[in-house]
This record gives C-alpha cells, structure tokens and sequence, in this order.
C-alpha cells in the first residue's frame, strides 16, 4: 500500500504544475499567433489557431504607419532608459552594499531596516511625494525624471549587503587593505572580480523593473515622444477601435494584431537578457550562503 501511496504521488504533484505551467504558457502562444491572423480571425477563430506568416509583416507594417512610427521611438526609449537605469542602479548598489557590508557605516541597522521598508512600500503610496519632487526639481517631461528615481534599487542594495558580508572573507579584504590599497581599490580590483553573479544578478532585475516599469512613466512624462514602450503600449491600446470604441477615427487604424505584436516587442529584450544572465542567476540565488 505504501508503494502504491509513493508511486502516485509524483503524479498528484506534476497535475497541478502542469495546470499552473499551461496558465503561464497559453497566453503566450496566444500573443505569438494573434499577429499571424486578421482582427475578424482573431475574433471568430480559435484561440490558438495559426493564420499566415505574412500576418507579421502586415501587423508590423501597420505599426510602423500608426503616428509616424512612434513604436520605433518608444522601442528606443525603453532601450536607452533601461541601459542608463541598470548601469547607475548597479554602481548604486554595488557601493552601497560594500559600504554598509564592511566599513563602520553610522546607524547601519536603521538604513538596513529603512532599505527593507523601501521594497515593500507599495507604489502607489510614493505618488504625491515623487510627484512634488520631480517637480521641484523641474524634470517633469524629462527622461531624468524616470531614470534619477529608479536608481535606488533598494532589492539590490540589500542583495549586495548580503553577498559582500556573507560571500567573501574579510581577509581577502584586509590583506589588500595591509598592502596599501584604499577602499575604492578594494572595490574594484578585489571584491567586483569575486562578484560577477551578484553583477549579473543586480543588471538582469534592475533591467526587468525598469523595462516594464509603468506607473513611473504615467507619473512623470506627458509628451508621446518620450514614452517608454510599456507606456507607449497603453496608449496603444487606447487608441485602438477594436478594444476602446471611444478611440474614432482619427487616428490610423490599429487593431489586435499589431497590439499582440506590440507586446511580443516588450517581451523579447526581457527574455533575450534573460538567456545571456541565467547563468549568473542560477549561482547568485545562493548568494549570502556559500562562497563564489
């Protein structure tokens, strides 16, 4: 009886995986075969049903005839936000891990403890304060407006602090510190080489929060040509006929299969950084309990 308990076991395991794996994937598959399909297929077909390759090319044409373009702007946008965002947020935390990690920093518990606070702080409640903020400092409609406030990454900074006091010996430390090197040098030549899974680890979700980081942009950019793509989708949909009836017809028509395409853009840099960090991903969910 007990092997027979055993043998079904896995299986009552695996069925709820395999339903929660299908939730994941289904609406996957459903974007990347929306695009292959006519608004009226996608509506009257099944789901998951395949239209024609030359779907894409129409689907991309008609994105590329709503406003001039723009999808290119925003694509960019998002591009050049993201990379200015994962560099700052990286040398950001980077420094303030090692700092509160291994020099007597003042009242080290309270800014551990403020930095924890800091993640689980929902966004919403920033609005007013980040909002009178950015304006005091006139940078509404700017791209600083979006990129300054994402550089405190305060997941990442707590991450640093835990792999800069639990993953590497103070010794290493200290004895480049006897052979006369400053703590910047310290930083630099000794403990950033120890730390490519944390450097990974820190760009791949700093990238991710910026790249589909919407409520920021809402907050503080007003033109269409500074959208990021995630805002820049919204506004899509928006003036879609076919999923906001208010939208008119002033506009060039844009229907489901350009918006699926759309968000299959704002899929593939996630997933293709994803391919090149996982590796660093998969030795860093260790970090602060073994070595590098």
């Amino acid at each position: 009886m007990s092997r027979r308990r055993a043998d079904v076991t896995p299986v009552l395991t695996f069925i709820p995986l395999l339903g929660l794996a299908a939730l994941c994937i289904v609406p996957l598959l459903w974007l990347i075969f929306a695009p292959t399909k006519t608004d009226a297929q996608i509506v009257a077909d099944a789901p998951l049903s395949f239209g024609t390759l030359s779907g894409y090319a129409d689907a991309w044409g008609n994105l590329l005839s709503f406003q001039d373009g723009i999808i290119l702007r925003w694509l960019w946008n998002s591009v050049w936000y993201s990379s200015a965002i994962v560099v700052g947020a990286v040398i950001v935390c980077l420094a303030a891990g090692y700092a509160l990690a291994t020099a007597p920093v003042p009242f080290r518990r309270t800014i551990l403890v403020v930095t924890l606070i800091g993640m689980i702080v929902p966004a919403a409640a920033l609005v007013l304060p980040l909002f009178l903020e950015i304006s005091a400092l006139g940078l509404m409609n700017s791209p600083f407006a979006f990129i300054l406030p994402s550089l405190f990454f305060p997941f990442g900074v707590y991450l640093a602090f835990l792999h800069f006091s639990g993953n590497i010996p103070p010794e290493i430390l200290n004895a480049a510190r006897i052979d006369g090197a400053g703590e910047w040098r310290v930083l630099w030549s000794v403990a950033l080489p120890l730390s490519k899974s944390l450097i990974g680890m820190l760009a791949f979700f700093s990238f991710v929060a910026s790249w589909v980081n919407f409520f920021l942009p809402f907050l503080v950019l007003n033109k269409s040509e500074a959208y990021p793509l995630s805002l820049g989708l919204q506004a899509l949909m928006a003036n879609t006929p076919a999923l906001n009836p208010a939208a008119g017809g002033s506009f060039i028509p844009i229907h489901r299969p350009e918006v699926a395409l759309a968000g299959i853009l704002a899929i593939v840099p996630v997933a293709i950084v994803f391919l090149f960090s996982q590796r660093y991903l998969a030795r860093g969910i260790l970090t602060g309990s073994i070595k590098d």
